[in-house]
């Protein structure tokens, strides 16, 4: 079992910034692969941004400006950091992780939420204009 939990999220407006934080605990291995993902009200959860199991970070085209992911490996922590928030970043965010084995991102599928087994609850961040 693993347990994810974010925090960070919060109200701020247009042009502000976040951290968003994910702490992982249990059975998880370091070479996981992790990601962020969004879902914004009435509509598909997408994803943000991904930590593979070699340590190669990607950040999804529409948002690779302005976030950046890290990973801290000895506290376990995934970070989000988001600049120059817009409206229409406002969504839940959650953190994911893959246990299914080594996943690389030049790998397919590494963007499909089904590629990921836990999930945390998420934290919401809203953009006022």
């Amino acid at each position: 079992q693993v347990q994810l939990v974010e925090s960070g999220g919060g109200s701020v407006q247009a042009g502000g910034s976040l951290t968003l934080s994910c702490a992982a605990s249990g059975s998880i291995d370091k070479r996981n692969m992790m990601a962020w993902f969004r879902q914004a009200a009435g509509k598909q959860r997408e994803a943000v941004a991904f930590v593979d199991s070699y340590g190669i970070t990607k950040v999804v085209d529409a948002v690779k400006e302005r976030f950046t992911i890290s990973r801290d490996k000895v506290k376990n922590t995934l970070i989000l950091q988001m600049t120059n928030l817009q409206p229409e970043d406002t969504a839940m965010y959650y953190c994911a992780t893959s246990t299914q084995g080594l996943f690389s991102i030049r790998w397919p599928g590494y963007d499909a939420p089904t590629q990921y087994d836990y999930w945390g609850q998420g934290t919401q961040v809203t953009v006022s204009s």
